[in-house]
């Protein structure tokens, strides 16, 4: 998924300007997220902008969403994604740190985190901001969480599967639990590699499913497929 351009159902994203291209990490968590009941809703670290317009399909037209992006070329390309988009009222970018980032509540967050911790993975330039925790640690993302998440909202990210704990326990002692957790694997014969988890404040049984992207044949499977079918141009 990393060309020049990406051209989905309803909207294009433009991405030579942005470190991180379209992912399927991305894509998934776009088309997974639950946004039943969701008014305000706040993308951090939107890169291209890509979960703010998935999100933005999904909902109805009284959302409002707005993203928030450090990088000055990925903020403008979003910007402009968006002013190409059928949804440019409804979204606003900010460039700048979501730990400065002021704004009234939202009752949806999302975000598909950095992940490396400095030092782990030999990268320079945007791409390493992007993908590095320096710019944005667990502990940080879940204080801004804390700060502009309302009582009764929720969080949803993805995340590798062995930094699931890590950010679990960071998220328990400032009062956040998992509701939801789906177990991703790329395939069947591959172990689960990567986590979608919806968090709150409300402790409760976890819902818990398992989910593989590709069939035995290669193409995307069942469940993958339905869960995309409104945004791929080939569904």
């Amino acid at each position: 998924m990393a060309g020049r351009d990406f051209r989905f159902k309803q909207f294009q994203i433009r991405q030579d300007r942005c470190a991180m291209k379209v992912s399927t990490d991305g894509v998934l968590l776009g088309a997974w997220t639950p946004v039943a009941g969701a008014r305000r809703i706040l993308d951090i670290g939107t890169g291209t902008g890509l979960l703010a317009l998935m999100l933005a399909q999904r909902t109805p037209p009284d959302v409002q969403i707005e993203a928030v992006e450090l990088d000055p070329a990925a903020a403008a390309q979003a910007a402009q994604n968006v002013l190409d988009s059928p949804w440019a009222s409804r979204i606003r970018v900010h460039q700048g740190a979501i730990q400065t980032f002021s704004a009234a509540p939202f009752d949806l967050i999302v975000c598909n985190p950095p992940y490396f911790p400095v030092g782990q993975v030999a990268a320079d330039g945007a791409r390493a901001q992007a993908r590095h925790t320096h710019t944005l640690s667990y502990a940080e993302l879940l204080g801004a969480v804390d700060r502009l998440l309302t009582p009764d909202g929720q969080l949803a990210l993805v995340l590798p599967k062995d930094w699931e704990a890590t950010l679990l326990a960071g998220a328990s002692q400032m009062g956040f639990h998992p509701n939801t957790r789906w177990n991703i694997s790329p395939k069947k014969s591959k172990a689960v590699n990567r986590v979608l988890l919806r968090l709150s404040r409300v402790e409760s049984t976890i819902d818990e499913q398992a989910m593989v992207i590709l069939s035995s044949d290669g193409g995307y499977s069942e469940i993958y497929a339905n869960m995309t079918a409104g945004f791929y141009l080939k569904r």
